[in-house]
C-alpha cells in the first residue's frame, strides 16, 4: 500500500490572506530559499499587497534575484511591477547589522550618550562580531518594520544554514547576557575603583576577554566597563522589544515556509527546521520542495529503455527515450525522498516547484517561479520541468 500523498501547500491562499502579515522563509544553503522568498514577495505585491522583503543573508542573492545592483539597510522600491494597478507595491532591503545597532542606540538614548556608546571600542567590537548580534539585530529590524506599519506583508529571507533559526533564541540570549554575572561585574569598577578591575580579573573574566580579543591590553576592561555603564539604561528596552518580536513570530499573523531541494541532506535539514518550529510553537505554513524533475509521458523507465534498444537506426529516438528513462528514475527517487519526509511529518503541506531554465536574475524569472509555486494543483506529479539552479 503506497503512502498517502502529503497535503498541498496553497501558496496563493497563503499570500492573499490579509491575516498573513509576516512570512519567514528558512532552509539550508543552495535550496532556492532566497529565490522562493523573492518570488513569494513579488507575487504577493502583484496580487495587490504592499510588501517589503528583508534578507538577513549578507550575500547579494536577493538583489540579484530582483534584478537590482544592491540593497541597503533601508527599504528600497523594486521597479517594474505589474501590480500597481491593483494597489500592490514591493520594497526590498538587506540587514546591515552594524548600522542597525547604531540606529537603535540613537533611537533609544540621548544624543550625547549615543555618541559615547558608539565611540567606545568595546561597542565597536560587539556590534560587529559578538556572538548572537546578527540574530538580535534581525529581531530588532523586524520589530522596526512591523512598528512602522507601512506594509501589510513582510517577507523574511533567513541565512542559509541552521543558524537561520538562531534568531528565535535572540531574546533568551539577550536576557542571559544582560542578567549575567559579567554585566554586574562590569558595572562595578567605577564604584569600586581599581579593586573592581582586580575583582573582574579574579572572577574568571578571561573567557569573556578572549571573546573580544580584537581589543588588547588593560584598556579592554576600562572600555567594557564604560560601555556597560553608558548602555545600562537601554538594557530593559532591548529585552522588552526582543521578547515582543519573538511573540510576534509565534502569533497567528506569522507563517514559516521551510524550503528544501529533493536531496537527502536538504530534506534532513528541512526536518530539523520543522521539528524546531514545532518545539517553539511557531506557525508552519508548509514545505516548498524546489528543483523537482517531473516527467510528461506516462512511460516507465524500463519500457523506455526497451524501446530505445529497439529504435534501430533512429539514434535521435533512442537518445530521447534513454533521456526520458533517466528522468523517470530521477523523478521516482525524488518522490521516495519526499515520501520519507512526509511519512515522518504527515501533516506538513508541500508544494513541488519544477525546475525552470536558466538563472533567476530579473522579475520575469521570479514570476515564472511564482507561477510554479502556485500551480501544484494544476501540475500532476509526472509533468515536465527543465533544469535550473535556484539560488
Amino acid at each position: 500500500m503506497s503512502p498517502a500523498a502529503p497535503p498541498v501547500l496553497d501558496a496563493d491562499a497563503l499570500i492573499d490572506d490579509p491575516d498573513t502579515r509576516i512570512l519567514v522563509c528558512c532552509g539550508s544553503g543552495g535550496v532556492g530559499k532566497t529565490t522562493t522568498a523573492a518570488a513569494l514577495a513579488l507575487r504577493a505585491a502583484e496580487r495587490g499587497r504592499t510588501v517589503v522583503v528583508l534578507t538577513i543573508d549578507p550575500a547579494k542573492r536577493l538583489a540579484q534575484a530582483l534584478g537590482l545592483d544592491e540593497l541597503s539597510n533601508d527599504p528600497g522600491t523594486v521597479p517594474g511591477l505589474d501590480g500597481p494597478a491593483k494597489g500592490g507595491s514591493l520594497q526590498a532591503m538587506m540587514l546591515d547589522m552594524h548600522r542597525t545597532f547604531d540606529e537603535m542606540v540613537y533611537a533609544h538614548s540621548t544624543p550625547d550618550r549615543a555618541e559615547k556608546i558608539i565611540a567606545n571600542p568595546f561597542y565597536q567590537t560587539i556590534s560587529n562580531s559578538f556572538s548572537g548580534t546578527q540574530e538580535y539585530m534581525a529581531m530588532e529590524k523586524l520589530g522596526q518594520l512591523c512598528a512602522r506599519g507601512e506594509w501589510d506583508l513582510i517577507v523574511v529571507d533567513t541565512p542559509p544554514s541552521r543558524s537561520a533559526l538562531d534568531f528565535l533564541d535572540a531574546p533568551q540570549r539577550m536576557s542571559t547576557f544582560l542578567d549575567g554575572r559579567m554585566i554586574r561585574l562590569l558595572s562595578s569598577p567605577a564604584r569600586a575603583g581599581g579593586r573592581g578591575l582586580r575583582k573582574i580579573v579574579g572572577a574568571g573574566f578571561g573567557l569573556f576577554a578572549k571573546a573580544v580579543s580584537t581589543i588588547l591590553g588593560g584598556q579592554l576592561l576600562a572600555d567594557a566597563s564604560a560601555f556597560v555603564q553608558a548602555f545600562d539604561t537601554m538594557f530593559g528596552g532591548f529585552r522588552e522589544r526582543a521578547t515582543k518580536t519573538y511573540e510576534l513570530l509565534r502569533s497567528p499573523g506569522t507563517s514559516f515556509v521551510v524550503v528544501a531541494a529533493p536531496e537527502p541532506d536538504a530534506l534532513r535539514e528541512a526536518a530539523y527546521f520543522v521539528d524546531r518550529l514545532a518545539g517553539e510553537e511557531m506557525p508552519l505554513a508548509g514545505l516548498v520542495l524546489n528543483r523537482t524533475h517531473p516527467v510528461l509521458a506516462p512511460l516507465s523507465a524500463a519500457r523506455a529503455r526497451t524501446a530505445a534498444e529497439n529504435a534501430g537506426s533512429s539514434r535521435l529516438a533512442g537518445a530521447v527515450l534513454r533521456l526520458h528513462a533517466d528522468r523517470v528514475d530521477l523523478a521516482e527517487r525524488e518522490e521516495r525522498l519526499l515520501a520519507r519526509f512526509s511519512g515522518a511529518h504527515p501533516t506538513v503541506p508541500v508544494v513541488r516547484v519544477p525546475a525552470v531554465a536558466g538563472d533567476i536574475s530579473d522579475l520575469d524569472g521570479l514570476r515564472e517561479v511564482g507561477e510554479r509555486l502556485a500551480a501544484e494543483d494544476e501540475l500532476p506529479p509526472t509533468s515536465a520541468g527543465t533544469v535550473h539552479q535556484l539560488r
